[in-house]
């Protein structure tokens, strides 16, 4: 599923699109339908937590993944891989060189889909927390997520990891997988745990998703065989790595985020796992 790290490897394979000039523009999403950046440039591709940003021109599209979303490349008039009715918007990009081919990039079942102009950018995340994936997490981020999930004592601890407002690009397996490494509970409540409980939370999910962040398949046991990979991230019923309890199955939260991705969204029901004998309630 796609999370932070999800994100910055797809923003890292249409690095090609810098420099390159926009030839035919189709956004399939009634609001930004007239948009077009036709004869502009793209400037930069970057991400943001769960959220991929395009700089062109003058103006910035912005999308998110969601649970089914993808970009998918094609030689220009080469049948999609994905069907037609799925794409959100497609954009077709100059030969590299000359006598080349033109690129056109489809995304499809995009989750979300926006495009505003380059000066509102600090504005559209401000209602984000800082980046976990950030090359300058330490330089202030570290310890605004850790404040910022302080600040809600009564919450759980499980909860709070997926609030992007609190830190962005963390999802549900990487939670699951971090709460199991710290040896706590899903539901524990961050006022239990304290500074030191957070930070050392924190700090370990930075730690594996960074080392993670290139990586083809999630890896947190350091078995990359097949199956092997993870703690308790999908594996209800199946015995624990560690000590062979059975991994529990329930759901955390409840609340509808009314189709915004960010809006409370750690309180949306999710599914969590863990080791009834090896994490603390």
């Amino acid at each position: 599923m796609p999370e932070g790290d999800s994100v910055l490897q797809l923003s890292n394979r249409l690095q090609w699109m810098t420099g390159r000039t926009v030839r035919h523009t189709d956004i399939r999403v009634p609001r930004f339908a007239t948009e077009s950046f036709d004869g502009e440039e793209v400037r930069r591709v970057w991400p943001y937590g769960k959220h991929l940003f395009m700089h062109v021109g003058d103006r910035v599209i912005h999308t998110h993944l969601k649970m089914e979303g993808v970009w998918a490349i094609h030689r220009a008039g080469q049948r999609w891989r994905r069907p037609g009715y799925s794409a959100r918007i497609v954009l077709r990009f100059s030969p590299q060189h000359t006598g080349g081919e033109e690129i056109e990039l489809v995304g499809h079942d995009l989750g979300f889909v926006r495009v505003f102009n380059f000066a509102d950018y600090p504005q559209v995340i401000a209602h984000l927390g800082p980046d976990i994936l950030a090359e300058d997490w330490q330089d202030g981020g570290r310890e605004e997520a850790i404040g910022r999930i302080l600040q809600r004592p009564e919450r759980t601890l499980g909860a709070a990891l997926l609030d992007q407002k609190n830190v962005a690009g963390i999802g549900n397996e990487y939670r699951a997988e971090v709460m199991f490494l710290v040896g706590m509970h899903p539901e524990v409540k961050v006022g239990q745990v304290g500074e030191v409980g957070v930070t050392k939370t924190i700090d370990l999910a930075r730690r594996v998703m960074w080392d993670n962040r290139l990586e083809p398949h999630r890896v947190f046991t350091g078995d990359r065989r097949a199956g092997q990979t993870n703690w308790v991230f999908g594996r209800a019923g199946k015995a624990c790595r560690r000590c062979g309890t059975a991994i529990q199955q329930s759901t955390l939260g409840g609340r509808w985020a009314g189709g915004d991705p960010d809006l409370d969204s750690a309180e949306l029901e999710r599914i969590i796992w863990w080791c009834p004998n090896c994490q603390e309630r």
